[in-house]
């Protein structure tokens, strides 16, 4: 426990370090935890006997959040990801020269790293410029961030209290409706105070945010759980002691990240 706490508070001053510091610090930051949690999904694929192309499928990835970043920094246009089409469809060039028994499963895993992680790190990051234009706030990704926590630990804290009734216990036997809802409640106080200090978006938009992430952010939970489940696996990886790896501690900003996004762009725009 108390190791878990160490690193818990240490990653988080990173994390808030990383938003407040500004655009280029905040691009390089969730770049580089994009790329380490899609090498974690990839060294978990492995334990099933699936290769997936690790190689280009970093390299697509780096173009993918850079050329997101590109978007907002300098407005690039869209048809620039074209760029990453020969890149892309080189996969199954490649999987042509390595003579495995599952070549389309290689390749289909490849492309699922790309849009499980890559894609919805792209949406997250996409928080910090949405409604500004090409100018950077740190209000709506460390809101998400907030909110995605206080619905962690609500649901974490009534679960184990009052908890009786599971939620879905052929993937995670510990969750219960009772903590989902525990969880919800916690992530709407939450969204209610930022409203106080982040005056953007009215009291009722941040209610809906905080839905939004409890519910999704739950399911990108139970996604993950699913996916080490599926591959006997306890953790994704040990490079935060205590929590396992950054796909444990990001699993509901993978789910919840693009929806947030979709429904702040509706709203905004």
């Amino acid at each position: 426990m108390k190791t878990r706490a160490i690193t818990a508070f240490f990653f988080t001053i990173v994390m808030l370090g990383s938003m407040f510091l500004g655009p280029y610090v905040f691009s390089i930051f969730y770049l580089l935890l994009s790329l380490g949690a899609l090498l974690e999904f990839f060294k978990l694929i492995k334990t099933a006997g699936i290769r997936p192309h690790r190689n280009i499928a970093l390299i697509a990835a780096t173009l993918i959040f850079l050329m997101t970043a590109g978007y907002h920094f300098l407005q690039f246009e869209t048809k620039f990801l074209l760029l990453l089409v020969p890149l892309i469809f080189s996969v199954f060039i490649s999987e042509l020269y390595k003579k495995e028994t599952i070549p389309f499963a290689n390749i289909s895993y490849t492309f699922a790293g790309f849009m499980y992680v890559t894609v919805p790190f792209c949406f997250f990051y996409s928080l910090g410029f949405i409604g500004h234009a090409a100018e950077y706030s740190f209000h709506l990704p460390l809101s998400f961030m907030l909110m995605l926590w206080a619905n962690d630990t609500g649901a974490y804290l009534f679960g184990s209290k009052f908890g009786k009734t599971r939620l879905f216990e052929r993937h995670s036997p510990k969750k219960s409706w009772e903590g989902f809802f525990g969880g919800m409640f916690t992530s709407l106080i939450v969204a209610y105070v930022l409203s106080l200090f982040f005056t953007e978006l009215s009291v009722w938009t941040w209610g809906g945010m905080a839905i939004l992430i409890s519910s999704f952010g739950t399911l990108g939970d139970l996604v993950e759980s699913m996916l080490k489940r599926s591959l006997n696996a306890k953790d994704s990886g040990n490079i935060l002691p205590g929590h396992g790896g950054f796909l444990d501690r990001f699993d509901g900003l993978l789910i919840a990240a693009p929806v947030v996004y979709a429904y702040l762009y509706l709203i905004l725009y």
